[in-house]
């Protein structure tokens, strides 16, 4: 009794020390915030001067991360919604909705009238009825300068059929947050978790809210047992059972004045309704042990429902923090998590099956041919040449050659060509990022857009590809990274002062516009790929720890250093332009 007593006194301790910083942040992001609503209402009326719906075919949506991938529940038809870029000294932030037909291979821009204000890291989840409903909750609007937040709370309703939005306002529901997580469970969407951020506090949550599609009504959850602790950005799914799965997350907090810890969780929770599920309020909490190989730690991975009953995470960095700076190992590997199961596995490549098997026919030809010495002896026994593909970050794929001697090809074990296979094999694959978007369709995993980070500079990438889940054999490139998009602006290059209002409009537009003027005031000298030599030498020797290790993770763990170093400079090569 004396044990649980003072848990539950801790427990009540927490709950108290978790209201008074709700509280005190909300204080101090109140003035911010209210800054923030008059700019947010100025894009809004601007908004409003659209009065008709106008759907029109387009290029690929410009580079962008932390927006939202939905699939349509019965068209062939990825929805995009939302965003935000950053170029080195302005925050663009987007509401704009794009539509990738998956058949077609093509992008149309959709304007409906009075549409959410502009917004990143919100969540979308997608329901059937009534030919399709895509709902948006929460997200975050930031300055163009990127140090002030305003968080929505707001509810929103794409109604698809009609191709019209609508503002839900029920009272009760959570408080403005992002980097929360949002699923459709049977008739309710269920709400967990995120932060909310001011210019020098933050709190993070680990509270449940359902919203009823049926009353339309918010309620707070409060399931027993012990969940999981306060975090953003984490893995949450639903099982075949109406249950739901949380894992992962990222958090911190403040240690001392200044410095700040953060958390890189890695524990796994399943929410379960009791008894027949109907009552809302009856919840509970429990921890998961799953079995078989869980993802390595990491945050800003994305996540999405597989066919199976399987949930799957994608990409995402690691952090490794240090006094002055923090250095990020960015991911581009897949896990698969069965709900059935409670099994953790990665998921491999395996390679056309149609190559592998002319592959396995030539070699067999070769070791017939090999068995007559005459015949032998007629073979050439000089250099033989291996051709390699490797994928460069805007997915161009490279032609490497590699020139062997014969008696090495004479001499390679059985494990040594299922090495080679694998190299001969290599598969285009997306680059290592961070908060891209995920949606699958008809069981194949798209993936748009995300970001990475070489020293001081954020590459934000708008390349789309996809993979077959079913056959996990190779990804396909639909939508190459533009070498010209990336454009990055160093605080020096500029002495004037951009407008609040410019740079926070975020439409695509006002990018183009934004962009064209630089380009004539101040000639192409922003962009990496026409800067003086000397400015490319020190752009390259910042960049090039993350080129060669995209080129180790192409040609393997057992490639010699300079052949690496030297392929990592012919891929920045390829990226930026001939002048590198």
């Amino acid at each position: 009794m004396g044990k649980k007593g003072k848990r539950e006194k801790k427990g009540k301790g927490a709950e108290k020390t978790a209201a008074k910083m709700e509280k005190k942040v909300s204080r101090r992001a109140k003035k911010e915030e209210e800054d923030l609503e008059a700019l947010i209402a100025e894009f809004q009326s601007l908004d409003a001067k659209k009065t008709q719906v106008i759907e029109s075919a387009c290029p690929p949506p410009s580079p962008r991360l932390n927006g939202s991938l939905s699939a349509h529940p019965e068209k062939d038809e990825l929805i995009l919604f939302g965003g935000e870029y950053f170029n080195g000294q302005k925050t663009y932030l987007y509401n704009e909705l794009y539509v990738y037909n998956v058949r077609k291979n093509s992008w149309s821009k959709v304007e409906i009238p009075n549409p959410p204000p502009r917004r990143c890291a919100h969540q979308a989840a997608v329901v059937p009825t009534a030919g399709g409903q895509l709902w948006i909750f929460g997200g975050e609007f930031a300055s163009p300068n990127g140090e002030q937040f305003y968080h929505y709370k707001d509810l929103w309703v794409l109604h698809l059929a009609t191709k019209t939005w609508e503002q839900i306002k029920a009272s009760g529901g959570p408080s403005g947050r992002s980097g929360h997580r949002m699923v459709a469970c049977k008739r309710q969407l269920i709400v967990f978790g995120g932060f909310h951020e001011s210019a020098r506090d933050y709190i993070y949550y680990n509270d449940v809210y359902a919203f009823n599609l049926d009353s339309f009504t918010w309620s707070k959850l409060t399931p027993s047992g012990i969940g999981p602790a306060p975090r953003s950005g984490c893995q949450m799914a639903t099982t075949s059972e109406g249950s739901i799965v949380i894992y992962g997350g990222y958090s911190k907090q403040r240690i001392k004045k200044d410095v700040d810890k953060g958390t890189l969780h890695t524990d796994m929770f399943l929410l379960k309704a009791e008894g027949a599920g109907k009552e809302e309020d009856k919840w509970a909490w429990s921890r998961l042990s799953p079995s078989g190989v869980k993802p390595t730690p990491r945050s800003g991975f994305s996540v999405a429902m597989g066919p199976n009953n399987r949930c799957l995470l994608f990409g995402g960095v690691h952090d490794e923090e240090e006094e002055e700076s923090i250095e990020g190992d960015f991911f581009n590997d897949i896990y698969f998590y069965d709900t059935g199961k409670n099994r953790w596995f990665p998921g491999q490549l395996k390679g056309p099956k149609s190559e592998k098997r002319k592959r396995r026919r030539g070699r067999q030809a070769e070791a017939e041919g090999a068995g007559d010495e005459e015949m032998e002896k007629q073979h050439p026994q000089g250099p033989v040449e291996i051709v390699k593909e490797v994928v460069a970050e805007d997915g161009t794929v490279m032609t490497i050659k590699q020139v062997i001697s014969g008696p090495a090809e004479e001499e390679r074990s059985e494990s040594e060509e299922e090495e080679e296979d694998g190299a001969l094999g290599q598969q285009v694959e997306p680059c290592p990022r961070s908060n891209a978007v995920l949606a699958v369709k008809h069981g194949i995993l798209y993936v748009y857009g995300g970001m990475f980070e070489v020293g001081d500079r954020q590459f934000t990438l708008s390349d789309l590809y996809s993979i077959d889940l079913h056959k996990m054999e190779e990804w396909k490139v639909l939508v190459e990274m533009d070498p010209k998009a990336q454009e990055w602006l160093e605080e020096s290059e500029s002495d004037e002062e951009e407008n609040d209002t410019e740079g926070a409009e975020g439409g695509e537009e006002e990018e183009e516009s934004s962009e064209e003027e630089s380009e004539d005031e101040e000639g192409e000298e922003q962009h990496p790929s026409v800067q003086p030599d000397e400015k490319h030498a020190d752009y390259l020797s910042r960049t090039e720890q993350y080129w060669i290790k995209l080129a180790r993770s192409n040609m393997g763990p057992d490639a010699k250093e300079k052949k690496v170093v030297k392929v990592a400079h012919a891929m920045a090569k390829t990226f930026y332009g001939d002048s590198v």
